[in-house]
């Protein structure tokens, strides 16, 4: 029997990818297709994803689907605004987003809990972006971004060739700290951008809480599927 493929839309980026980064080929021990969406840069998404940046989505799931994808993924947690289309574009689950976890873990957590939410740009993740995950506006949400002139935001959303690893460790150590300190309330951490799986042991040392990210996502729906017929 052969495993079932994960279809994965890549941002149009040029900026380096982890093991751990739903970009990286080695993340997953599984089959996975790469479809690129011209246009599709990071600032573009994060920071202006408007109705025209639907259609290249679309057209990428489509082809992804046309090759054997049994389910699409983004690159993108910001991509959660277009779940609900591009979950009825194709006939396999999508998943646009780690924001789609928060829900769930917001269940694993008493009532006095909430969950942290890690993200590359804590002005631009708004109600828009967890109503699209189906997150109930009523639960209880913590949302820290990491530094705007930081190491990190500036190769992610500046989309810049080198990577310095040894800072985006430090940066997602401090806002996870900073998060936790100002709201002792949280109770579980979702890192939101799709490029920090790689830094989520980071965030555990530097809170001691549970962390979850795109790639526990990923991992629970290719999990889900049947086997295909060799």
């Amino acid at each position: 029997m052969a495993q079932p493929s994960i279809g994965i839309l890549m941002l149009d980026t040029r900026f380096p990818r982890l093991v751990g980064d739903l970009g990286h080929p080695g993340t997953f021990p599984f089959p996975v297709r790469h479809q690129r969406v011209p246009g599709a840069s990071p600032e573009r998404v994060v920071r202006g994803a408007g109705p025209a940046l639907l259609p290249p989505f679309v057209d990428g799931a489509r082809a992804l689907v046309r090759q054997g994808a049994r389910a699409i993924v983004t690159t993108c947690g910001f991509l959660s605004v277009f779940q609900a289309e591009l979950a009825t574009a194709v006939p396999v689950p999508v998943l646009t987003s780690s924001l789609l976890l928060v829900p769930v873990v917001a269940r694993l957590l008493g009532p006095t809990r909430a969950v942290g939410i890690l993200t590359i740009d804590g002005r631009a993740l708004g109600p828009a972006h967890l109503a699209g995950a189906g997150v109930d506006p009523r639960t209880r949400v913590v949302i820290q971004g990491l530094a705007e002139d930081g190491t990190f935001a500036r190769a992610i959303l500046g989309d810049q060739t080198a990577l310095d690893i040894v800072a985006c460790r430090a940066e997602h150590r401090d806002a996870a700290r900073r998060l936790t300190t100002a709201h002792p309330e949280v109770g579980a951490i979702v890192l939101e951008c799709t490029n920090m799986p790689p830094y989520r042991a980071d965030v555990q040392s530097a809170t001691g809480l549970p962390v979850f990210d795109a790639v526990d996502l990923v991992r629970l729906v290719h999990a889900s599927l049947p086997e295909e017929p060799a």
